[in-house]
């Protein structure tokens, strides 16, 4: 990599490394922000699901503002914003202000990260040296994974939550100053118009359809509210791609998805949101409630999965160039299914032996499919269109981890409630099922039945893994269905397309 390009790519490196910092760092300081907050599981959804919704929704506009107006001004706006975002956070006296400074958080990270690939794109335009740089990134996001855990286990035992946000203040300075000096400015305005109306039926089918999964896991999949929002997340969604296909100037070009291997690429970016990135969630969960880690060991225990991320990371370039991106993907989405998979026998008094290997598996596919993918998607659409290209591969995988963290969350919320009922009703608790939703919702343990909060607690952590599983299970599923999607579908394209590319030579 040329000297001079140093300071460029620590500037992105460092972006998406504030960004990402306080996706990890969040879901280890849950428990404690559901205790000082008093709110329930289903706020805890919200306080990771108001951010990645912001990112999802606004990644499609935000790549257009960077072809359109800069991509180095959008980017820097994004870190200032971000940075205030942060500040609201960690002033927060209760749910709605957290979720507030969320929403701001949000829409920065929705510049900087599809920013981050638009702009490294823009200043690599070598096939190969552009997928070394973008396997560095990948790295140093895992980075961020890594110290993520384990600073803000440190920081929420010692400090207190509100620090997990403050220390974005410090780094989104340096991180200003760097791209203000490195970055050169390009735009390609020609390929660029903001969609306003596509952004508000995003905005407004997703969202619906998050607040429906969420409010099933509370109220069950019949109530009214729960039912009304998941219709108008349906119908929503079918407005807004009807639309986007008639208007001249999508937010969301759907031409580019008649390439089979970019529509494939997404669906397989959607996939890794839903699977491997909710699973931090339910990682960190599980981890507190079940086996009983404060937060800083619940971030040490999670750690082998970004350790090994960050080692693999930087050699994805040379694998993908050798192998091609459809072999990495497939096996990366197969090794995430299996450790997935593997979770559904743990429990309470599993050993840790055991899950450092299922997290290892896990960091291993992560490593193998998320630069893999990034850098695939990119590649098969038009280099001028990077910023939008980038918005899209982006928005489908937090599109993702929203929908799953509200699906699998409901889906475990719901099991656990089922089983603990049950196990309630056994031990001759009157009324189990009130007991059992204010257990799982709000990890209040009082009942005047005779096994007393201490009865409760114990029936409660083997039921809340037997949610856990439940959601597990799921994910696994979907990344096996992606693997298979990627060798019947990908790896043919793949193969057609470089026949083609040789053929005229």
């Amino acid at each position: 990599m040329p000297k001079n390009r140093l300071p460029l790519v620590a500037a992105i490196y460092l972006g998406s490394f504030v960004a990402l910092l306080d996706v990890s760092i969040v879901n280890v300081a849950l428990p404690t922000i559901q205790q000082a907050l008093r709110t329930d599981f289903g706020g805890l959804q919200w306080v990771v699901d108001a951010y990645t919704l912001c990112l999802s929704a606004f990644m499609l506009s935000s790549g257009l503002i960077g072809d359109r107006y800069g991509r180095k001004r959008s980017w820097l706006w994004g870190v200032g914003i971000f940075v205030a975002g942060s500040l609201i956070c960690a002033v927060a006296p209760n749910l709605t202000a957290l979720l507030a400074g969320r929403v701001v958080q949000g829409v920065a990270g929705s510049l900087l990260i599809p920013g981050a690939l638009s702009i490294l794109t823009q200043a690599f335009p070598d096939p190969r040296e552009r997928a070394g740089v973008i396997g560095g990134w990948a790295s140093f996001a895992a980075v961020s994974l890594l110290v993520g855990p384990v600073l803000g286990g440190i920081l929420v035992q010692t400090v207190g939550w509100q620090s997990i946000f403050l220390i974005n203040l410090p780094l989104g300075l340096v991180t200003v100053v760097l791209g203000a000096v490195s970055i050169s400015e390009t735009a390609h305005p020609e390929h660029a118009h903001l969609d306003l109306v596509g952004l508000a039926l995003s905005i407004l089918w997703l969202g619906a359809l998050t607040f429906g999964l969420i409010s099933a896991g509370e109220t069950g999949w019949s109530d009214p509210k729960t039912v009304t929002a998941l219709v108008v997340g349906v119908v929503g969604l079918a407005i807004f791609l009807g639309f986007e296909a008639r208007t001249p100037r999508p937010m969301l070009p759907l031409g580019l998805f008649r390439d089979v291997r970019f529509a494939v690429a997404n669906v397989a970016s959607f996939a890794l949101g839903f699977t491997s990135y909710t699973s931090v969630f339910f990682f960190s969960m599980f981890l507190q409630q079940v086996q009983g880690w404060s937060p800083t060991q619940t971030g040490l225990r999670m750690a082998p999965a970004f350790i090994v991320q960050m080692v693999v990371s930087p050699w994805i370039g040379r694998l993908s160039a050798r192998y091609g991106h459809s072999l990495l993907m497939t096996v990366g989405y197969a090794l995430i299914g299996l450790s997935m998979l593997g979770m559904c026998w743990a429990g309470p008094s599993t050993s840790y032996a055991v899950l450092c290997l299922l997290f290892a598996i896990n960091g291993l596919g992560n490593s193998l499919s998320i630069p893999t993918g990034s850098a695939a998607a990119m590649s098969y659409a038009p280099r001028e269109r990077s910023g939008m290209v980038s918005a899209v591969v982006n928005a489908t995988r937090q599109s993702g981890l929203a929908i799953g963290i509200a699906l699998l969350g409901a889906l475990m919320s719901m099991r656990a409630t089922s089983l603990l009922t049950g196990y309630l009703g056994e031990a001759g608790v009157a009324n189990a099922d009130a007991v059992a939703r204010a257990a799982i919702s709000r990890h209040d343990f009082a009942t005047d039945a005779a096994i007393g909060e201490s009865g409760v607690h114990e029936l409660f952590t083997i039921a809340y893994a037997g949610g856990f599983h439940a959601a597990m299970l799921t994910a696994a599923i979907g990344a096996f269905l992606t693997a298979a999607l990627l060798i019947a579908v990908l790896a043919p394209a793949e193969a057609r397309a470089a026949k083609q590319t040789k053929q005229p030579a």
